[in-house]
């Protein structure tokens, strides 16, 4: 068993909206493991985005806990869970919020200079081996208008992961992209797993989830099943896939 990275204990999520509480986490139990390819199934309006959002510190859970690094995200000031996110959690979304009037160069290494730890000549260092290593080293130049959606995603992650962080957090990654750039990035985010980086991913792809070493499904904010598989390999893909369908039908999916 991987050591747990990321724990929420009796997690709770609501909202307000025209005086009526809508409960959308509901005492989830869950713990993240270290080299972990997770990926959060469910319906739509399940609470998949809500519970990566509370597990990221990107928002504050109603009640219970999230466990990181032996502290409570949901007691953390605002001021310590902004240096977090910094510094131990990478972000990928499906908008890719790049910067229109910066090179793909710059969207990745202005927000990291903020790291005043690390110098600027390391940082550029790394986010040219990143950019080569993703494929994506012929456009690092380029603004992100003149580059198609895969390669702004692949920039996008080379952003979340220059700063190494412990995890990934990836909320529907492959939403905005076609087919082929969809693949693309599929294969970058289980290179990158393989490679020892945890990833946290919500998504209503199949074929995202057939990457996927744990598979969670959330049916009305709370946990309903959950599918462990063995590392991704292509040759292997069809069989995994009807195994995933399977599974995914038993889930009501």
């Amino acid at each position: 068993m991987n050591d747990v990275i990321l724990s929420a204990k009796k997690l709770c999520k609501s909202f307000a909206s025209n005086g009526v509480q809508n409960h959308v986490l509901t005492g989830i139990d869950l713990d993240v493991y270290k080299g972990d390819l997770t990926v959060v199934m469910g319906a739509s309006g399940s609470g998949k985005s809500t519970l990566l959002y509370a597990l990221s510190g990107m928002d504050r859970a109603t009640s219970g806990e999230v466990i990181y690094g032996g502290k409570d995200l949901v007691k953390t000031s605002e001021k310590e869970l902004t240096l977090l996110r910094r510094k131990d959690f990478g972000f990928v979304f499906q908008k890719m919020h790049l910067v229109s009037n910066m090179t793909m160069f710059e969207n990745v290494v202005v927000p990291a200079y903020l790291d005043k730890n690390t110098p600027s000549s390391v940082t550029d260092e790394k986010a040219n081996k990143l950019f080569e290593s993703m494929g994506i080293d012929h456009v690092k130049d380029h603004l992100p208008s003149q580059c198609s959606g895969g390669e702004q995603q692949r920039c996008a992650i080379i952003r979340a992961v220059i700063s190494e962080p412990a995890v990934l957090f990836a909320d529907e990654p492959t939403g905005a992209l076609n087919r082929r750039n969809t693949i693309e990035v599929l294969d970058l985010l289980t290179k990158l797993n393989q490679n020892g980086q945890s990833v946290f991913m919500v998504t209503h792809d199949v074929r995202a989830a057939l990457r996927a070493t744990r598979i969670i499904y959330i049916e009305d904010g709370t946990v309903s099943g959950e599918l462990t598989l063995p590392p991704y390999e292509s040759d292997k893909e069809k069989s995994r896939e009807a195994q995933v369908n399977s599974w995914l039908t038993s889930m009501q999916w």
